[in-house]
């Protein structure tokens, strides 16, 4: 009876064997079977891509070469710019030193004018002072 046994359990033991290896093949297939649509798929997109990258590379290049010259432009009237404003920070500068000018003459012209009207205020008292003096002078010589 261990015999029997033993071949019993050694069937069962190939029967296990064989459906798990005939599980392991269905499996397989099915993978492949799966793999294959996929595979395609990104075989197609690559090509997709492919083309497209071509596509772009040949619309890029122009509107690249434009950006490109308009950059160069950018760079001289920047460029002439900062020369204009070397030009236009003297010129501010000159402007500023004619308005101290300008303030140190009305500076001046304003004390003028007072010296002047002072002096004019003095001349004229000094006539009054010496008309009225010669008056009174005349008066007691004539008087007398």
């Amino acid at each position: 009876m261990k015999g029997v046994s033993r071949l019993i359990h050694r069937e069962i033991y190939m029967t296990l064997t064989g459906i798990m290896l005939i599980v392991i093949a269905a499996a397989f297939c099915i993978l492949v079977l799966t793999m294959i649509p996929t595979l395609l798929a990104v075989k197609r997109a690559a090509n997709s891509f492919g083309s497209l990258s071509d596509m772009v590379g040949k619309e890029l290049k122009p509107a690249i070469q434009e950006l490109t010259a308009t950059l160069a432009e950018l760079q001289t009237v920047s460029n002439g710019l900062a020369e204009q404003t070397d030009d236009v920070k003297r010129f501010m500068s000159a402007l500023g030193e004619t308005g101290d000018n300008l303030h140190t003459i009305n500076r001046t012209v304003g004390t003028v004018t007072s010296v002047l009207n002072t002096t004019s205020v003095w001349v004229t008292g000094v006539k009054v002072a010496g008309k009225y003096a010669l008056e009174r002078y005349l008066k007691k010589r004539g008087g007398k």
